[in-house]
């Protein structure tokens, strides 16, 4: 019989990982808190927050206890003809977090789905006002949206995953990314802004654009870029003027990882459908939801054929929705926002450091994200090794080596992780 480890390299595949030659992986058996414990005893901290959903930490009491107590009433039921009062709390308390406008959720199983269901919304209800040829898609170079197939076209197409799937895949239209820096002055000429390549393709395509989608503010797994939020101020303006729906991805960003609940407010924009989703169930399971105005709901509901195409067999799980509720009762308690200034401040200082290494390009901050870019990419399977070793598990991707920790990341155990980042960055002159 093959050991666990032999088991698991042989059979099951990791996320972005071949078969015949698979990396490394270190066996967790317990996670608390900020901790991994792994089956040796070795202890890491997650300075990932697992994907970035972990915002609580792993296995915080009030989520727990949330889902037991559910777990022995009502684990799941379907959500066609049925409902159930886990997912109207949940909608309830998600309403009093949302600006008013965004009013009609719509609960589906991961966040790569939910910009799924979004990009329907948007279909459905350009047809529906009588533009039957807005059937595409714009956005920004440098956004991630997920792996499913409609929303991996529209990750960014050189560093995305375009390439290796072909015409395959449906060409999106693609705009430069945001040029200005989060934190930089605004130069209102739109040729430096970026807004004049955005007029431009709306004057020239907007009949056949049914929305625009990035992700507000910071731009995730394309490349962990800040922007200024009053790029997303103009877009909003020029989307109204061409009866083009807006559509940001708040999946990374949301529930306060920029230091607001959502990356939107620091640009006061609402968009026309808002996706959600990791630290909705403060990483207790995957979930997440797609959020549209009445006048988009409106306009699917009273067009052909009146229903908006969609339903997962897991849609409103009453597990995940009780974790969420409990989540959501978690933010309301009003902790993070010093906690998330306090990891701000932290990483600001403790990274300065970083920004003298030769090999370092840039250092960026933003809430409870530190990022330091190469100048080459790093050697991952070298950072991976070395994660037993200093008690912090990161997991870099190209020239990005970064930190999005659980907002309950002490001190010092904040400085444990910033430390191993500049052992790291070091190492690669």
């Amino acid at each position: 019989m093959l050991s666990d480890r032999a088991f698991d390299a042989a059979h099951l595949w990791h996320p972005y990982a071949g078969m015949t030659t698979p990396g490394p992986v270190h066996e967790v058996a317990e996670a608390e808190g900020v901790w991994l414990t792994l089956r040796d005893g070795t202890r890491m901290i997650d300075a990932m927050s697992s994907w970035w959903c972990a915002a609580h930490g792993h296995r915080h009491p009030a989520l727990v206890a949330a889902m037991t107590a559910q777990l022995q009433r009502l684990p799941h039921v379907m959500f066609g003809g049925l409902t159930h009062g886990p997912a109207i709390d949940l909608g309830r308390k998600l309403l009093a977090l949302l600006p008013e406008g965004l009013n009609r959720i719509f609960y589906a199983d991961s966040g790569s789905v939910a910009v799924e269901v979004a990009l329907k919304m948007a279909l459905q209800a350009q047809v529906a006002r009588g533009h039957p040829g807005r059937t595409r898609f714009a956005s920004v170079r440098g956004g991630y949206h997920g792996d499913t197939w409609k929303a991996m076209s529209l990750c960014d197409p050189e560093t995305g995953m375009h390439g290796h799937f072909g015409s395959a895949l449906a060409p999106q239209i693609f705009v430069p990314a945001p040029p200005v820096r989060f934190g930089d002055a605004w130069p209102e000429d739109p040729e430096r802004n970026g807004l004049a390549a955005v007029a431009d393709l709306f004057g020239r395509q907007h009949d056949q654009i049914a929305a625009f989608i990035l992700e507000p503010v910071v731009q995730g797994a394309g490349g962990m870029r800040f922007y200024h939020p009053a790029y997303l101020r103009g877009l909003r303006d020029l989307c109204d003027q061409h009866g083009i729906l807006l559509i940001l991805d708040e999946i990374a960003t949301g529930f306060g990882r920029t230091g607001r609940m959502f990356a939107m407010e620091h640009a006061a924009v609402v968009p026309d459908i808002l996706c959600l989703g990791k630290a909705l169930t403060g990483g207790m399971m995957s979930f997440a939801a797609t959020i549209a105005t009445t006048a988009v709901a409106q306009a699917i509901s009273t067009g052909s054929p009146g229903v908006l195409m969609h339903g997962p067999t897991f849609m409103a799980n009453p597990l995940a929705c009780a974790a969420a509720a409990a989540s959501l009762d978690l933010l309301a308690m009003g902790e993070w926002p010093a906690q998330v200034a306090a990891i701000e401040t932290q990483l600001s200082a403790a990274l300065a450091p970083a920004r003298a290494l030769p090999g370092v390009a840039d250092v960026r901050i933003l809430g409870a994200i530190g990022v330091i870019e190469m100048r080459q990419p790093l050697d991952a399977p070298h950072v991976h090794a070395h994660a037993r070793h200093s008690g912090v598990f990161l997991r870099p991707f190209g020239r990005l080596l970064y930190t999005m920790p659980p907002y309950i990341t002490t001190p010092d155990e904040l400085s444990l992780i910033t430390q191993t980042m500049l052992e790291i960055a070091g190492w690669h002159q």
